[in-house]
């Protein structure tokens, strides 16, 4: 493999191209369960009626793990938003569609988003009435069984030259309630610093969804706790008053 093109550096992992494949490589401390767990996800999702990147193969690049799956040549809906603000509503009506379309999926095999939960309120280091009143939460909401992307932003999808979008990064996939995901990606928004991006989000996803927004904001401490279990400093302190917001108005 010839990995001399970075295009694309994340936490703990950097993707490279080679030709017509992209190469995930992690960082030598990243949890090799995650990773297997991350490729099962992916090809479980090319299963569905969505456009994902064929994986190729899991395989070691000079000792470290990595995903290698079809290159899809384009731009990230991030970088379109960044390069046109004046499309950005037209850009934010095709991410929500995106994600609807996400929804419309099933994935029988793929993770409970509950048990997720329910695992990382535990993992969270929060104290045992928080942790209380967040299970208490997440055992009162709807169960559903919809595909749930996990981590879907703007960043996760490329829109190919023929405008056709592929979704990117199933690593938190699971099946459960889309009002989870939602809140996640209204929380990703926030965490990012772009509060209008996020009010806009939240506002046309419930429109379009036909779902309240109270429906949606009642998932934001479970996830903001989840969120927490990653450990970044720069975002406790945010994480920490949405987990804190018991109510909303």
């Amino acid at each position: 493999m010839k990995l001399d093109k970075v295009i694309a550096v994340r936490t703990h992992k950097t993707v490279y191209r080679d030709g017509n494949l992209a190469v995930k490589v992690f960082d030598d401390d990243y949890s090799k369960a995650d990773i297997l767990n991350e490729a099962l996800n992916q090809a479980r999702a090319e299963q569905t009626a969505l456009h994902v990147p064929t994986l190729q193969e899991v395989t070691k690049v000079d000792g470290k793990w990595a995903i290698v799956s079809d290159y899809i040549a384009g731009q990230t809906l991030a970088q379109l938003m960044q390069d046109h603000p004046e499309k950005k509503a037209e850009y934010m009506e095709l991410f929500v569609e995106l994600q609807l379309q996400v929804h419309a999926q099933t994935s029988p095999l793929m993770t409970l988003l509950r048990d997720k939960m329910n695992r990382k309120i535990n993992q969270s280091g929060l104290d045992a009435t928080t942790r209380y009143e967040l299970h208490t939460r997440l055992d009162g909401m709807p169960k559903h069984n919809k595909l749930c992307h996990g981590d879907f932003n703007p960043k996760n999808i490329i829109i190919r030259d023929d405008g056709v979008a592929f979704l990117l990064d199933w690593a938190h996939a699971t099946q459960g309630n889309a009002s989870a995901d939602a809140a996640r990606t209204y929380l990703l928004f926030w965490l990012d610093g772009d509060i209008e991006g996020a009010e806009s989000y939240l506002n046309l996803f419930c429109k379009k969804s036909d779902t309240a927004r109270q429906y949606v904001q009642k998932w934001i401490p479970i996830v903001a706790a989840s969120q927490i279990v990653k450990g970044n400093p720069q975002e406790r302190e945010l994480l920490m008053h949405w987990v804190n917001v018991v109510d909303y108005e």
